[in-house]
């Protein structure tokens, strides 16, 4: 039993035991730049696409929807396409000035603590996921290392030359179907400090669901373009931190994603071969903005502890053991009442991009004046337990990881009670009767939610410690990942129906597992996702045309 599952037991009971330094305040006026700063490097704009073509969100969202090709599917990404995603994922559409609750309201108006909207989700809008681009002979641009500067949606070269053999060497021989087939790769690496500052040793859980959340965005995304990603999550990682050239206690790569490229492949298997002596590295550093950096040791030591055989890719089938567990009997009942049916999920012709750019946190404006539709939840629910990052560990996508339980407050024809979701049925198992508003305000840390006022509080749960005993303490980016992943996919199936959305990470765990029933077992809730109806008429401020 390695340290992960120390940390975990640590992360599923800060809200009892609050995890060290107790002591933390956060030095918001010395905080580091949210995202990297490279001041000698030569950056290059990236195309404009706002005219590129929105296609239907739904494919992504629903897992029978993503298997049908695409309307207007693309045969493999270029450079345009590129550019929309990542404008459209991690880059900066808009600015938040609407009145809301929570706490860097009264800072909004200040350009300096301007609060930047984005596609993706963020832990605590910190986004430390940081995006380079390795780029072959087969891309647009002559062979280097790009890094994607969100601020003016450009890339900055870091390194020039074909570094493409260097990342297949890196994913190893084992690598999933064309990861090894490709010269274009997306490398996603994590600055701890861009998020400890903020939450000091929980950082480490943080950064793993804004993994999930940018992977699950460009899965949905691609998907909707009749294109599939996937992450690869198991590689030499020292290598690739050198090659970046960040020291991977400070900075890691967390996961590679291949590329299928338009156009003509290059012969990079026999032609980029280069002198195995030769280890090209960037040479470009970060311009650090905060004068003093402080160490975390639970961080340090989760960083160890996955990097520990990172390069040992699980056997297939390895996550088996670590499955969501399903109602073992379909009639049981036991929190009393009949099960729900609920409709057949569906989504409206929704365009992926407009459900990114008009994603956002409810942040205190939920109106329990008007219930969800039965139908509504229904499809937020299957999207969120679809998801499957489904990267090297099950490429697949054949192990369903997070399941779904349900405090509903007001949904049209369902009473209020704690339910758990059956995906194969579609249906709602009763688990606690009865209002359940009094219990998720008392367990919620933060002022800036009335729960009670959402129509539905959905908490996703992992059986993170059976992950970490089927793949190893490196598996805990995965189980974390994968809730993060749901946490984007609520996000866009609840934009997309025109609802209000709220995640949060700070709430009591282990009320919510004893709630549900699950303190004896190995279910770990890890979020709480509210959905509903906002106040009509929110107070807003019109930035671009002020």
């Amino acid at each position: 039993m390695g340290y992960a599952h120390e940390y975990a037991h640590a992360v599923l009971h800060r809200g009892r035991v609050p995890m060290e330094p107790t002591d933390h305040i956060v030095n918001w006026a010395d905080g580091p730049r949210r995202g990297k700063f490279h001041p000698d490097a030569e950056a290059f704009a990236l195309p404009d696409t706002e005219d590129l073509a929105d296609a239907p969100v739904a494919p992504g969202l629903l897992p029978g929807a993503a298997r049908v090709p695409a309307p207007g599917a693309h045969p493999g990404f270029g450079l345009p396409l590129l550019s929309a995603m990542l404008k459209d994922s991690y880059g900066l559409t808009g600015r938040r000035l609407g009145v809301q609750a929570n706490t860097d309201l009264a800072g909004l108006p200040f350009y300096p603590h301007a609060n930047w909207s984005r596609g993706t989700a963020g832990g605590g809008g910190l986004y430390p996921v940081s995006v380079h681009w390795a780029s072959g002979p087969s891309g647009p641009l002559v062979p280097g290392l790009h890094y994607y500067d969100v601020q003016r949606h450009a890339l900055q070269r870091l390194l020039t030359g074909d570094v493409t053999g260097r990342v297949r060497e890196a994913l190893g021989p084992d690598a999933p179907d064309g990861a090894l087939d490709t010269d274009q790769y997306l490398i996603l690496g994590v600055k701890y400090w861009q998020n400890s500052f903020k939450y000091n040793s929980f950082c480490f859980h943080v950064v793993c669901t804004d993994l999930g959340t940018l992977a699950q965005t460009w899965r949905i995304w691609a998907a909707a373009r009749g294109l599939r990603l996937a992450p690869v999550l198991w590689f030499d990682e020292p290598a690739l931190n050198g090659l970046l050239g960040v020291p991977g206690e400070e900075e890691a790569v967390f996961a590679v994603v291949p590329l299928h490229w338009d156009g003509p492949r290059a012969a990079h298997a026999e032609t980029a071969r280069t002198d195995p002596r030769h280890r090209p590295a960037v040479r470009h550093r970060d311009a650090e903005r905060s004068r003093t950096l402080l160490d975390f040791p639970q961080v340090g030591a989760m960083h160890r502890a996955t990097l520990e055989g990172a390069a040992v890719r699980p056997a297939p089938g390895a996550l088996a053991a670590a499955a969501a567990r399903t109602d073992a009997d379909p009639t049981d009942t036991a929190g009393g009442g009949a099960r729900v049916p609920l409709p057949a999920p569906a989504f409206p012709d929704t365009g992926v991009r407009r459900a990114l750019r008009e994603r956002r946190s409810s942040f205190g404006r939920f109106d329990a004046r008007r219930e969800v539709s039965a139908g509504h939840l229904s499809a937020v629910l299957a999207a969120c337990a679809g998801t499957r990052l489904a990267g090297d560990t099950d490429p697949a996508g054949e192990h369903r990881l997070a399941r779904l339980y349900a405090f509903v407050n007001h949904v049209e024809g369902i009473g209020p009670g704690a339910y758990a979701y059956d995906p194969d049925r579609g249906d709602l198992r009763p688990v606690v009767t009865g209002p359940q508003g009094a219990f998720l305000q008392e367990n919620y840390f933060l002022a800036n939610y009335n729960l009670e006022q959402a129509g539905v509080v959905l908490v996703p749960t992992v059986r993170t410690t059976a992950v970490l005993d089927a793949v190893g303490d490196r598996g805990y980016r995965l189980a974390v990942a994968t809730a993060g992943a749901v946490a984007q996919g609520f996000y866009l199936a609840a934009s997309a129906l025109g609802l209000g959305a709220g995640v949060a990470l700070g709430f009591d765990n282990v009320s919510y597992a004893e709630r549900l029933g699950l303190a004896d077992g190995d279910e770990a809730p890890l979020l709480i996702m509210a959905l509903g109806h906002e106040r009509p008429g929110p107070a807003d401020f019109r930035h671009e045309i002020a």
